[in-house]
């Protein structure tokens, strides 16, 4: 019986013997009080047994027939064993005309063995390994999204640099999000710091890791790149719990600096980021344990590796007969020289800092150059770009402060829409040119039409 059967077996015996009546019956079975005597008549006749469901024990009125059953199993068997039940019934569905629900078919399958729900999977066993035994032998590094001013200030993220040896917090930083350049000041400040590490340990993100197969470059990250000139390997891990160090120093720092940064009263990036070095050396001193090797597996700097030039945005471009380089949809324009029309035809690199500053350099030689137009924003976000999915936060703060800006001044967005596309066109233009001088012919006619009065065509009167 029951739960149910038996708490009405119960109100009936205690009916019977007249300690209840009818009407308290029935608000105790939340039953009217003609249930009640319906079911009173039937435990006085067949005692506790009569107040069992007479269906119970027996076929569904609405059961699938047996054919059906049986002949969806042996397709599954012989076509996808091997199918999830909510795929299996897409494949009945389109291929073989057999119309079953998807619970249906799960039990089916489930009874038959042939899959097994999630909760009685053997869970996947990640066997620890113990910890290196220098410090800076391994350093697991790793970005974490939180709301960790909690509502003082936007949600960030916090990079995080742990000793694999030590467990020690070696660098902390709060960011707006998880970027290149992010990273770079992080590694940077890291170097200058403690050295050089023998290995760092991440994740399989995009700053560490191409991740598109049909990749056609040499395979590295501008981070990755950076590293390699320090002769430092990254290496990615399979899974979160393979770097499980700094996955558990998350869930501390989310808990612990949280609650300190509120009684800090810290309500902006740079005021937590203040307060950080005083936070990882309690951390440490807390929760921090002694390698197994006395040894500290850090290099120094070497003296020619320069961190300003190593910790750039690095690309190759080749430069156009015209002299140009588009980078970001800028076009660079070379000043005219020797080594410039050396240069036609062949590949260059462009060096992007991170306050968005770009050089252009042919073996370690910088090339001057002028950006055209020279007012274009470079980080201007334009429809159809790809952005990270690290960086949307960011991304859609900048998007939201445009639309705020056309929204108030209607005009003035117009008016810069005109500009831009006028920008275009003339970029376009000069790009067309063959030559310095047509090049530098359509430049003055440009300008002339620029500065020329609004009654007055843009290339003279009309005769």
């Amino acid at each position: 019986m029951s739960t149910e059967e038996l708490d009405r077996a119960g109100v009936m015996a205690k009916l019977v013997e007249r300690r209840l009546t009818q009407r308290q019956a029935g608000e105790l079975l939340g039953l009217t009080e003609r249930q009640v005597r319906r079911l009173l008549r039937s435990y006085e006749a067949g005692g506790p047994a009569a107040l069992i469901a007479k269906s119970r024990g027996r076929p569904s009125n609405r059961r699938l027939p047996d054919e059906l059953h049986d002949r969806a199993l042996d397709i599954v068997r012989a076509h996808y064993a091997d199918f999830g039940p909510t795929l299996a019934r897409e494949k009945l569905i389109e291929r073989h005309g057999m119309s079953v629900s998807v619970e249906t078919l799960r039990t089916w399958m489930i009874d038959a063995g042939l899959f097994v729900p999630r909760r009685r999977r053997d869970r996947r066993v990640h066997q620890p390994r113990h910890r290196r035994a220098c410090r800076g032998e391994l350093v697991q590094i790793d970005g974490c999204d939180h709301e960790w001013f909690e509502d003082r200030a936007p949600r960030c993220a916090l990079l995080v640099f742990v000793d694999d040896a030590t467990g020690e917090l070696m660098e902390l930083r709060f960011c707006a999000g998880e970027s290149t350049f992010d990273y770079f000041a992080s590694a940077r400040r890291y170097l200058e710091r403690h050295g050089r590490p023998v290995a760092f340990y991440s994740d399989k993100a995009s700053e560490f890791r191409v991740n598109r197969r049909d990749h056609g470059g040499d395979g590295l990250t501008q981070f990755g790149r950076a590293m390699s000139e320090l002769n430092i390997d990254v290496i990615c891990a399979h899974s979160a719990p393979a770097k499980g160090r700094v996955e558990r120093a998350h869930l501390t720092l989310q808990d612990r600096l949280v609650k300190e940064l509120r009684l800090a009263r810290a309500g902006s990036i740079d005021e937590g980021n203040a307060l950080l070095p005083a936070f990882m050396a309690d951390y440490n001193a807390r929760f921090g344990r002694a390698p197994a090797n006395a040894t500290d597996a850090h290099r120094p700097l070497l003296a020619g590796q320069r961190l300003d030039d190593v910790f750039q945005r690095r690309e190759e471009r080749k430069v156009t007969h015209n002299l140009a380089v588009n980078y970001q949809r800028v076009l660079y324009v070379l000043e005219p020289s020797a080594t410039a029309l050396a240069l036609r035809g062949k590949r260059v690199q462009v060096f992007e800092d991170d306050e968005g500053r770009v050089s252009i350099r042919h073996q370690g030689v910088e090339l001057p150059m002028r950006a055209f137009p020279k007012d274009r924003a470079q980080n201007a976000v334009a429809l159809g770009d790809i952005v990270d999915h690290e960086l949307i936060g960011t991304t859609l703060d900048q998007i939201q402060r445009r639309q705020q800006e056309r929204e108030d001044d209607p005009l003035g967005a117009i008016l810069d829409q005109i500009h831009r596309d006028q920008r275009d066109r003339e970029e376009q233009t000069l790009a067309a040119a063959r030559t310095h001088r047509e090049r530098r012919l359509i430049a003055t006619r440009l300008h002339e039409a620029r500065t020329a009065p609004w009654d007055e065509p843009p290339f003279g009167r009309t005769s």
